[in-house]
């Protein structure tokens, strides 16, 4: 049986361009013990990529990163950006201090100014050849999944012949390709809602409904 992690990690989604690298980032947390995958905005995706990891995976939907931040704050969990900034630590130190959750930027423009500031850190990727400017997006992922990991301790997954074994499928979601929306998770994001309102922190700008125009900021085509 696997060790009870003490740390845990996240995967935060928002703007990422291409949809088809959602299938491929749920494959890599599977592959990497992730606890959920946030979806922020559009609650769609393309599962093209995943084999099937989709099924393993506990998403989560918010319609916007200060819901998402309130929520990863009440659970004692840090927001790393995964981008070069002047501030940023190489991955391979492991500058991590409890359980974190990766904001991974926009595969052609990187993280916004708004996406950094819920960030608590950054980390970026040493590279050693001179071919490239940047990895992809899922690429990213899955090295910093795989170093935090290592730094928390995650016990490895159980070997058969050359593969990882698979544990059985559980209980598909609601809707194949979308994040469907709980009772628990609602009244979740409604009181996280009424906290940041009485704060001063929410964007009266986003509606709580579930219409195409307010789901149009993830996925640019």
């Amino acid at each position: 049986m696997e060790n009870e992690k003490r740390y845990e990690s996240y995967v935060l989604i928002h703007n990422i361009a291409k949809r088809h690298n959602v299938g491929t980032l749920a494959r890599s947390c599977t592959a990497f013990g992730v606890s959920e995958l946030i979806l922020v905005g559009r609650r769609d995706f393309n599962a093209f990529g995943s084999h099937g990891s989709t099924s393993h995976v506990n998403f989560r939907h918010f319609h916007s990163l200060s819901l998402a931040k309130s929520f990863l704050k009440e659970r004692d969990c840090d927001i790393c950006g995964v981008e070069i900034t002047d501030d940023a630590v190489a991955v391979n130190q492991h500058p991590f201090k409890r359980s974190t959750a990766f904001l991974l930027g926009n595969e052609g423009t990187g993280l916004s100014a708004k996406e950094c500031e819920i960030c608590d850190f950054f980390v970026y990727i040493p590279q050693y050849g001179c071919g490239t400017a940047s990895l992809n997006v899922t690429v990213a992922a899955s090295i910093v999944l795989h170093h935090f990991g290592v730094w928390a301790g995650f016990s490895e997954r159980t070997r058969e012949g050359n593969k990882f074994v698979v544990a059985e499928r559980p209980t598909k979601q609601e809707r194949k390709n979308y994040c469907a929306e709980t009772t628990e998770s609602i009244v979740e994001e409604r009181r996280l809602k009424r906290e940041n309102t009485s704060n001063g922190f929410f964007d009266e700008s986003v509606k709580d409904d579930s219409s195409s125009n307010l789901l149009d900021g993830l996925f640019d085509s």
